[in-house]
Formats: structure tokens, sequence, C-alpha cells
């Protein structure tokens, strides 16, 4: 669980930075002032806690996964590449809301519709990027929430979606 301690150590020096520099960043819901607003401390918290619940999650899934014939590097290799993915999207959502990149914006949930046929969303890797891309931009409480919609419409497009479009395609 090193990638644990890296997480924790990494989310407390970001505070820590962000306290002695004018103090800690606190995100109001949806970007509006009259709704409530979430401290990043909070992250402090959550980053760690869910850092070890989803490593868990993948860590089981490799495992049941171990009684199929495949090169061990193979499905660790995999794992890193989904978590990347979710890496990146995380970090270009975050860096186009900073610059009001509109085009993306305006477009992020066909975006993620397309992605989520050839990238399981719902992956545990794939959410714990997507959670730590965000982080630096808004804190860890409002990703997370975001991601839990966003594995809900990969999970759905993915598992029912996708296969039903693979068998359509394949009748030609």
């Amino acid at each position: 669980m090193t990638l644990v301690g890296l997480v924790t150590a990494l989310i407390f020096t970001f505070l820590l930075w962000e306290h002695f520099h004018g103090g800690v960043t606190s995100h109001h819901i949806l970007h509006s002032k009259d709704l409530p607003a979430i401290s990043n401390w909070w992250s402090g918290l959550l980053l760690p806690t869910l850092t070890w619940f989803l490593l868990s999650r993948v860590e089981k899934r490799l495992d049941q996964n171990a009684t199929v014939p495949q090169q061990p590097n193979s499905a660790i290799s995999k794992v890193v590449w989904i978590f990347m993915a979710g890496l990146v999207l995380g970090i270009v959502l975050a860096a186009s809301f900073t610059y009001a990149f509109r085009p993306f914006l305006d477009n992020v949930l066909y975006i993620i519709i397309v992605l989520s046929f050839f990238i399981p969303l719902y992956y545990s890797e794939f959410i714990l990027g997507f959670i730590l891309g965000m982080t630096y931009t808004f804190g860890g409480i409002l990703p997370t929430v975001f991601i839990l919609v966003i594995a809900g419409i990969g999970w759905v497009t993915y598992r029912y979606i996708r296969p039903l479009i693979l068998r359509i395609g394949n009748w030609n």
C-alpha cells in the first residue's frame, strides 16, 4: 500500500502549501455561491481512504482474474493504462474548466459516452485516476461525486449498450 502513503503525503503537502499561501480553498457546489462550500481539508480524509478502497478492489479483481490464463504483466499493464486514461481525462477536464475551454466542456458528456464504449469507466483504477487528476483544481469531494455519475453512465454503456452494438455489428 505504498501508493496510499504516497497519495496521503501528496494531499497533505498540497493542503499545507494551500494553508500557508492564502488559506485552504473551498469549492461551492455547482460553482454557485448560493450553495454550500466544501473545504479541501476533507480531501485529506477522503483521498487516502478512497485510494485504499479502490486499490483493494483492483487487487481483488486481479486475484479473481488470475485463474484466467494470461500474462500477469498484461493484467497490470491494463490496470495502468486504464488508470492513466482516468488521470488524463481528469486533468483535461480540470484544465478546461480552469481556462474556460467551452468546446470541451460543452461536449464532455458525449466524450464520456464515446469513451465508455472502449474503456470500462466504472473500474476502480479509472475512478482513482480521474479523481486524482481533478484534485488540484476541485479538491477531492466534487470529483468523487462527479465520477460516481460518470461511472454509472459508463457501466450501463460498457455492460449493456456496447455488447448490443457489437452483436448488431456482427450480423452483417
